[in-house]
Parts: structure tokens; C-alpha cells; sequence
């Protein structure tokens, strides 16, 4: 049976509509009557399948099929389905090979030359069932500017289960967070070994998405997700991109790292954290600014945590130890495997950045707190305080699970004494959704007075951005207009070394985001200066791009050093 699909014309949809734009690639294969007779189909056979993995290929379809039709007589709920999940400019798009000389409205200042890179979850084929917003795999939007000319290029990252799924013709991994719950998701994981224990897929050299975080270090661009290993990419010199392969920092790194690893602005060295359901739950490491990597530091944890971001100072890790956990049983009683555990003490570790084992770490509780997203921390020796600037998000599992209750993101200045063993918790913007930002990169760690976040409002989209004075507590919007959103503002500081001083201007600089007009279905890039928020320049692109999550930008200088 022929799928029945529609061009994607424009993204502003009802959230009850899900439409896939034509693709190079195969096509996908729900269709709009979304039975389970005509998504599962008979896969791509590899020339080298025997004839056991081809018999044990449609038994396992025919279970696949029998799975779904039980799952689709129950509706599902909000953050699963995908009619609701990537709907709109959420939905996913094609690649896009390089597009050069692109319309610019305005002047884009001289010190702004290099590549901004985006990136965002983009599901190469259609959800056959459950399916939440950051399953989708990993594509990078990028942005050349050369001297005020510009070009625009976006790529899937080629992880290893997306090689295998293109082949395949189709979905075959789990997905974390939109089917692997009740006994459904029980199923579908065995489902999916059965499928390796036959050879039909191979997750032994990763599983993950590449789909959330980027960042430029040792002269390597890697994407990444807390799933799996970095994966490298590398950017031609047409402005293109293409992926290296899943990199391991030379046969350094054996575990997963999460998508906010840390560049300490003075030292060069990168740190980051690891963590999973099995113990150690987590770990602790860092590389020195040519790729050399410490030995792991094992945290001890009473249970596995989600921990997708953390925050360094001058001397110290700063480590979140919250109450969003992962509970496998849970889905044994049909519910989700990530699950808010109000029995757990919110708490911060505090760790010497260069300790050997965790047997230094200050743990601090701070109630009932949970950051999704740390900005920036530093110390403040004459108290013995170190200050975390974060958003606090309530209900605090209601990205994962369902919730009747509004979600809040506000911006929070936790004071965590190390002394005393106590915290204080002053919320800076009370009446605003303040998601996806950064301060001035180059002050990471140290005490900053300005920190750019995400508007998250109508959740989930973004609206604008905001310019936080922490110090006055003073806001600046910048609005993208009626029927406009956008996503992440990232601040690119002024100068060829990029360095600013406090007392010179540590908000000299310029803020570039991706902008999608959802009346007009047009989507640019946005440079904003970063002192009086007046758009300096606009850079028309040539398609679609949906909202994402984290970016980076690597400076001309730095290309040439891939």
C-alpha cells in the first residue's frame, strides 16, 4: 500500500496534525490510516542475511504488529504523541547541501565570521507509535558567514543507528522517552535485543541520537546527546558539513557524555559527566586543552538521577543531585522508567576540579529545586559561598510525564555555603519562562552580570530572548514578532580574542539566533547586538528550519584547524 502523505506547506498546523515534508531519502511508512497492517513492512533484507535472520525477521515484525495494534487502542498521552510532539515547526526536515550567497537585510558586523551551528532533534522516519521531541535524531543547521556573505547547510549526523535505520527502510531502535514505558516499553526492549541477538540490528557501538549539544574543542566539532559517545563532525570548506564517526578522544572514553560539557575559559580544558542507570550512576571527568583525559571520579549516588547539566567555577564542579531519577521497576507497574521521586532531598555537590576520587565533595541540599539548565556559577570566597544561576523548573518531570499543572522555568540565584552546609534559593524573574541561554562564554565560572535566556513563552515555543542584569535584576526583551519564534540566543562576544572584562564591557558583543516566521513560513538567522538589542542584520535562509535545541559558533580563525 501506497503511503498517503501531504507536502509540509507551512508550518503552522493544529497540534492534531502531523505532516512529513517529501524526503531524499526512503520514505516513511506510517500512512494516514496508521494501522499497524500498513506500518510494519517488510524491511530491507541485507544481501548477507541467512535464512534464519530472514525467518526470525518477520516473526519478529509479525510481534511488532501485534504490539502495536494493542497499543494503538489506548490514546497516548501528550508527551508521547507525536501529533503533538513535532507538530508545526517542530516537525522535521530534509537536508539541505549547501546554499551560498544568501539574501542579507542589513549589515553584519565585520567581527562576525565564522559558522553558528545548531542543533535539533529531526526523525528520519515517521513515529509508528510513541514519540517525544528529543527522540528525534540529531541534525546540525549551520550558518557560514565569510565577511558579511552568507551560506546555509543542515545534515543528519550520521550515528550509527540512523546508518542502520536508513538501511533498514525503517524505525528500528527504542525510543527513550516516547515508547520505552509500561509494558509496552518492556516489550519493545526485548523486542529490540531479540533483533540483535539475530544479527537484524547491532547496538554494540551505540545507540544514541547525537541530537541535543555541540561544542568546538581541540579543534573537533562534536554533536552530542547523553545517550551515547560525541560524535565529530567537520566543516567543509564550502560550508557543508559531514560526520566523522563516533569519537571515543582516541580510545579515552568508554562511557557516555552528556550534552553540556564545560570549556573553562582560562584553562582550555573541557569537563564533563556521565551517567546511567547502572552504577557507578555517575562519573566525573575532564580533558586537558589537547584531548588528554583524566581518570574517572566516581560520584556516589543512592540512585541513578538524571543529570543533564552542571556548571564549573574557578576551582570547583558544581554537581546537581535532584529528584527526577530513573526507576526501571516503575515500568513493571506500567508507568515511565523517569519519574519525579518527591521522597528524594534536592542537592548540589560541590567538587575540587582536580580531585582524584569524590571523597572531597560537599554536598549542600537546596529543597525541592530542579534545574533542567545551569547558566553559570562562581565563588564568593568572602562567604564562603559559591552563587548558582539556573532556571528552576516545576512540575519537574512534566517534559517526561503528563501534567495538569502549567510548566515553569524561572530564573534562580542559589546560594550553596560551604561552610555552614545550608542554601538559599531568590528567584531573579518571577513572572517569566526564561529556557535555553548563556552568558558571556568567555567568564564562564566567574562571577558575570549578564545572562541572555530563551523567552519560553507560549511554551514550548520561544519568543523572544532576554537580557537578565543578575546585579539590578533589570530585563531587556527582544521580541521576534507576531507569528515569529526562535530558539536558544547565543551570545558571540566582540574581539578577535573574544575576551571582555567585567568593567570593560562584558556585554560587548552579539547575539545570533535562528528565527521562524510561522505566518510566512520563512526561517533566518537573527544578529542582534547585544549592548541596546537593535537587529544589526538578517540573513534570509533558503528552507525551513525547525526548532531546536543548543548550538555553538566556531570562529574563521579556528576553521582552518579542523
Amino acid at each position: 500500500m501506497k503511503p498517503n502523505r501531504k507536502v509540509l506547506e507551512c508550518a503552522l498546523h493544529s497540534p492534531s496534525v502531523l505532516d512529513f515534508p517529501k524526503q531524499p531519502y526512503i520514505n516513511p511508512l506510517i500512512t494516514k490510516e496508521n494501522t499497524p497492517e500498513t506500518i510494519i513492512k517488510k524491511p530491507k533484507e541485507s544481501s548477507q542475511w541467512n535464512p534464519i535472520q530472514k525467518a526470525a525477521a518477520m516473526a519478529l515484525n509479525m510481534f511488532e504488529s501485534a504490539l502495536l495494534s494493542r497499543e494503538l487502542q489506548h490514546p497516548l498521552p501528550k508527551t508521547s504523541d507525536p501529533r503533538i510532539q513535532i507538530a508545526g515547526n517542530f516537525a522535521p526536515v530534509p537536508e539541505q547541501p549547501v546554499v551560498h550567497s544568501l539574501p542579507v537585510t542589513g549589515t553584519i558586523p565585520d567581527c562576525v565570521n565564522g559558522v553558528y551551528l545548531r542543533n535539533g532533534a529531526n526523525p528520519m522516519f515517521e513515529p509508528v507509535s510513541g514519540h517525544h521531541l528529543f527522540d528525534g535524531d540529531g541534525m546540525v543547521h549551520a550558518v557560514t558567514i565569510n565577511d558579511g556573505a552568507a551560506s546555509y547547510a543542515c545534515r543528519f549526523t550520521e550515528t550509527e543507528r540512523l546508518v542502520q535505520e536508513r538501511q533498514l527502510g525503517r524505525a528500528m531502535f527504542p525510543k527513550a522517552i516516547g515508547e520505552l514505558h509500561g509494558h509496552s516499553g518492556i516489550a519493545r526492549l526485548l523486542l529490540f535485543y531479540a533483533r540483535g541477538l539475530f544479527g537484524i540490528v547491532d547496538h554494540r557501538h551505540g545507540a544514541g541520537v547525537a541530537n541535543a549539544g555541540l561544542v568546538y574543542f581541540n579543534n573537533k566539532l562534536l554533536a552530542m546527546s547523553e545517550d551515547d559517545l560525541p560524535y565529530e563532525l567537520t566543516i567543509t570548506p564550502s560550508g557543508d558539513l559531514r560526520t566523522i564517526g563516533r569519537y571515543n578522544f582516541l580510545n579515552q572514553l568508554h562511557s557516555t557524555m552528556i550534552a553540556h560539557p564545560k570549556i573553562d575559559p582560562v584553562s582550555g580544558e573541557l569537563f564533563a559527566l556521565s551517567y546511567d542507570v547502572a552504577r557507578p550512576y555517575l562519573k566525573y571527568f575532564r580533558f586537558t586543552p589537547d584531548g588528554k583525559k583524566s581518570p574517572d571520579v566516581e560520584i556516589r549516588l543512592p540512585v541513578p538521577t538524571m543529570t543533564h547539566d552542571f556548571a564549573i567555577t574557578e576551582n570547583f564542579v558544581v554537581i546537581p543531585d535532584h529528584q527526577v531519577v530513573f526507576k526501571l521497576d516503575e515500568m513493571i507497574k506500567g508507568g515511565s522508567p523517569v519519574i519525579f521521586d518527591g521522597a528524594k532531598k534536592s542537592r548540589f555537590g560541590v567538587l575540587p576540579k582536580y580531585a582524584k576520587d569524590c571523597s572531597s565533595i560537599i554536598w549542600v541540599e537546596s529543597p525541592d529545586t530542579f534545574c533542567f539548565h545551569l547558566w553559570n556559577a562562581w565563588e564568593e570566597a568572602e562567604t564562603d559561598e559559591i552563587v548558582v544561576i539556573g532556571s528552576c523548573m516545576t512540575p519537574p518531570d512534566s517534559i517526561f510525564n503528563e501534567s495538569d499543572e502549567s510548566l515553569k522555568s524561572v530564573l534562580s540565584e542559589i546560594r550553596l555555603n560551604l561552610k555552614t552546609g545550608e542554601s538559599t534559593r531568590r528567584c531573579l524573574i518571577p513572572n517569566m519562562n526564561l529556557e535555553a541561554g548563556m552568558v558571556n562564554r568567555n567568564r564562564l565560572g566567574r562571577k558575570t552580570r549578564f545572562a541572555y535566556l530563551a523567552v519560553a513563552e507560549p511554551w514550548p515555543k520561544v519568543s523572544g530572548f532576554a537580557k537578565v542584569d543578575l546585579v539590578s535584576g533589570e530585563v531587556k526583551t527582544h521580541s521576534y514578532g507576531d507569528g515569529r519564534y526562535g530558539g536558544e540566543p547565543f551570545f558571540l562576544p566582540t574581539g578577535s580574542s573574544g575576551r571582555c572584562e567585567y568593567e570593560n564591557g562584558e556585554d560587548d558583543g552579539y547575539i545570533v539566533v535562528l528565527v521562524h516566521d510561522e505566518r510566512r513560513c520563512k526561517s533566518e538567522l537573527e544578529i542582534v547586538n547585544a549592548v541596546d538589542l537593535k537587529v544589526e542584520a538578517t540573513v534570509k535562509l533558503p528552507s525551513r528550519v525547525p526548532y531546536g535545541f543548543h548550538g555553538t559558533f566556531v570562529e574563521a580563525k579556528d576553521l582552518a584547524l579542523q
